[in-house]
């Protein structure tokens, strides 16, 4: 019996020593899963918040280049904006205790290195006349009106001037509505000089009604933006996100917020070359007076204009008087060009000389007719 007791109690022994065995193995094997699972979630935690942090900087980097690229664009184009005043000043401010009206002050764009600057004719005056320019660099220089057209609101002045940096001209043709824009000119005078604002194209072919003097004129083929523009600010640039000039500031509208135009740069494109390249520009005209489209339906002159231009009036004794044009004909086409504005024809038509030959394709009701013109010479302008 003795022995049979001690075989149970080593058989009892043995089992107890299997079981407890068999936990800690059970215990060992979790705990090494557990701990292999925890360095899977961390290094996919580590590998997921790595990858965050990279795209992250990359898109800080990115910002940080674009908005160094805007910055460097807009400092290159500031350095072709001027300042022009109608009255000379010595004092550090340009406003002075002159009004802006008196002083005439607004700004101007260099478009050449030898000292072409482009700007609105409300700013400058009109042909002949004198103005003041002031460059980024503060020298002041007098400058002469050498074309300047009221109807447009834009003028050419020349200074004395060599290896001015000039800009760069964009393509009005191809703006677009939303389009990234910034406006630059002189607000309020000389203290805000080259002040920069931001917007986008809110509208083109824009036309605006002005009232002054008792009488009524209308500026048409406008570039609408809500870029914030300023009475100073007339004459300055619109450019693009390249640093393109695309439209000349010339007026707001001053009863609502965020509504300003632009003259698109196309129009005086080919003055400015002529200037450039032969130091003169001949204006040929046609002698006839045009509305665009919508302009002659507002003053109820023609209801039924598609395309093309209507013509108000044949003026005595210009190159149109002895031909068969009359007002009233609606110009569709010169020399094959297809017309949609005013500012179609003025740009074809700065390009031309007088004395050229021109052809227009009219419509006159429901006939067509084809007219044959010697441009002759504007001195007007």
């Amino acid at each position: 019996m003795r022995l049979n007791m001690k075989g149970r109690e080593k058989k009892k022994s043995q089992s107890v020593i299997i079981i407890l065995i068999v936990i800690l193995m059970g215990i060992t094997g979790y705990n090494l899963y557990t701990m292999y699972e925890n360095i899977e979630i961390y290094s996919n935690y580590e590998a997921s918040k790595t990858g965050l942090s990279t795209e992250y900087q990359q898109t800080v980097d990115n910002n940080i280049e674009n908005n160094q690229n805007k910055s460097n664009m807009l400092e290159n184009v500031i350095d072709s904006v001027v300042g022009i005043s109608k009255l000379k000043t010595t004092g550090s401010s340009i406003l002075g205790t002159s009004t802006e009206d008196q002083l005439g002050l607004g700004t101007g764009i260099i478009v050449s290195e030898n000292g072409y600057i482009l700007s609105n004719s409300h700013v400058t005056g009109e042909k002949y006349s004198q103005c003041y320019i002031t460059l980024e660099d503060k020298n002041t220089y007098t400058g002469q009106v050498v074309w300047a057209d009221t109807d447009l609101d834009l003028s050419i002045t020349k200074i004395d001037a060599k290896g001015l940096k000039y800009a760069k001209l964009g393509d009005s043709e191809n703006v677009t509505i939303g389009q990234e824009t910034y406006a630059i000119g002189n607000p309020i005078g000389y203290e805000f000089r080259r002040t920069v604002t931001s917007g986008i194209i809110s509208a083109v072919n824009r036309t605006i009604k002005i009232d002054e003097e008792n009488k009524s004129t209308y500026m048409s083929n406008l570039i609408q933006t809500d870029a914030t523009i300023n009475p100073g600010n007339s004459g300055g640039p619109l450019i693009n996100v390249y640093g393109e000039v695309i439209g000349v500031n010339t007026v707001k509208i001053t009863s609502a917020e965020g509504i300003g135009f632009a003259i698109p740069i196309n129009v005086i494109k080919p003055i400015i070359e002529k200037f450039i390249n032969n130091g003169q520009f001949e204006e040929s005209t046609l002698g006839i007076y045009v509305y665009d489209q919508d302009i002659a339906q507002y003053l109820l002159l023609s209801s039924n204009i598609t395309n093309g231009i209507y013509v108000s009036e044949v003026i005595i004794n210009g190159p149109a008087y002895n031909t068969d044009l009359r007002a009233g004909d609606i110009i569709t086409n010169i020399d094959e060009i297809e017309l949609r504005t005013i500012n179609n024809l003025r740009e074809y038509l700065y390009k031309k000389q007088p004395g050229e030959e021109v052809e227009l394709k009219i419509l006159r009701g429901k006939i067509s007719k084809n007219i044959k013109i010697i441009l002759g010479k504007n001195n007007s302008n």
